[in-house]
């Protein structure tokens, strides 16, 4: 591996490598330069014979990008891939003056392509000897140096990037420079046991639940603490069988025991109310939940069936249920109590009010309170929901034979 002067160390030794060869091919060139400056200022304040070798552009290399470097890392750690380049330059030709009458470019130029097609893999003394520190020559893989074909039309664009007059030259292609990475290594301790008492990898076939369907009370769209629904599907049972509730507003899942379906295939889940818990105000959120049947046979890690979405309504308790025309405060609590974060909205009539105050008392059995200011309310009864992560409350009364809106969610303004 190369530190962050390799690229520099690449340069200097190609460099070295033309100013020392060329002249003994070509005795001609006695006097010849080499430089590195863009080619717009390679010439300036020189007149006798010059190669001028400038990096134009760094590219990645896609084979070594994503290899881990032998040595630094084993099977089962993993690194950071080291930096690989490709490094792209472009050599150019000056003969004597400014004529050139004799072509002693062209000698300038056969001389330096000769001299990187016969030491086309760069020596490790040269690389060491050519810049102090470098460990250029300790990478894995050693620079090749190779022509990099160029059109017309490519050529023209880099010259014409350059801003000065086209020179004869020649690119070529530096491959590959290895810059290790310095982020740090990870390496886990081996694997001792496999489960367990070391048994190793369970496997079971075809026994995860998979759930079809999910049905609420009285074909609604959404379920009420106190309620039940029913799950629908393929492999559901109720031996070791938890129903889990997963919700973005819960620290944990909560999960109940399953009931046994009226028909085969089905699962009944029963969301005990505060009467029935005490805790419910506090256990649950209103809003939206993923509900999935975990399987927790003995001896066997747990199968979780696919997930399906549930609504969980908030129950609503209204203040009065009478006022007057005019403004009007709408104060209401809240079952279960509204969590941190959660977007609450009220549904009057058909505006969409946000809350003045939301708040919960010190006593986690109690629900959540409200209050709501509404402006400008003319005679008439309105129906009042509240929406809470988009989950509204259900102002309907189901217990006749035709649906009604129940008239402890309506205020009837006078």
């Amino acid at each position: 591996m190369s530190n962050v002067l390799a690229i520099a160390a690449a340069t200097r030794t190609l460099r070295n490598l033309l100013l020392t060869q060329m002249p003994a091919l070509d005795p001609e060139l006695s006097d010849l330069e080499v430089t590195l400056q863009p080619p717009d200022l390679a010439r300036k304040g020189i007149s006798k014979a010059q190669l001028n070798l400038f990096l134009y552009q760094v590219v990645g290399n896609a084979a070594w990008s994503n290899l881990d470097m032998p040595g630094r890392v084993r099977p089962g750690e993993s690194a950071p891939p080291a930096l690989a380049l490709n490094l792209h330059y472009l050599i150019t030709a000056w003969g004597r003056g400014e004529s050139d009458s004799e072509a002693l470019s062209h000698r300038v130029l056969a001389a330096a392509m000769s001299t990187l097609h016969d030491r086309a893999v760069l020596d490790g003394n040269d690389i060491r000897n050519a810049l102090p520190n470098n460990d250029l020559a300790a990478q894995i893989e050693r620079v090749r140096i190779t022509l990099l074909p160029q059109s017309v039309e490519e050529l023209s664009k880099l010259w014409t990037a350059f801003q000065t007059n086209y020179r004869v030259s020649a690119a070529y292609e530096a491959t590959v420079v290895l810059i290790d990475s310095q982020a740090a290594a990870r390496a886990p301790l081996p694997v001792l046991r496999r489960g367990p008492q070391d048994r190793g990898v369970i496997a079971t076939a075809g026994a995860v639940p998979v759930l079809d369907a999910l049905t609420y009370p009285h074909a609604r769209t959404a379920l009420r603490l106190g309620e039940d629904i029913v799950l629908g599907g393929r492999r559901l049972g109720t031996d070791h069988a938890l129903v889990r509730f997963s919700s973005l507003r819960l620290d944990t899942p909560v999960d109940l025991p399953p009931l046994a379906g009226d028909t085969a295939g089905t699962l009944g889940v029963h969301l005990a109310d505060t009467v029935e818990d005490t805790d419910a105000a506090s256990r649950w959120a209103p809003g939206i939940y993923t509900v999935a049947l975990l399987l927790q046979p003995p001896g066997l890690p747990p199968l979780l069936s696919n997930e399906l979405p549930l609504v969980l309504a908030p129950t609503i308790t209204l203040g009065a249920l009478a006022a007057a025309a005019g403004d009007i405060a709408v104060n209401l609590t809240c079952l279960p109590r509204i969590r941190d974060g959660q977007r609450v909205f009220l549904l009057f009539g058909d505006r969409l009010l946000t809350p003045q105050s939301v708040s919960n008392p010190a006593d986690a059995h109690q629900p959540s309170a409200l209050a709501f200011q509404v402006p400008a309310v003319s005679a008439g009864t309105y129906t009042l929901r509240l929406r809470v992560d988009g989950a509204d409350s259900i102002p309907v009364d189901d217990s006749g034979s035709v649906p009604t809106f129940a008239a402890n969610q309506q205020v009837v303004v006078t």
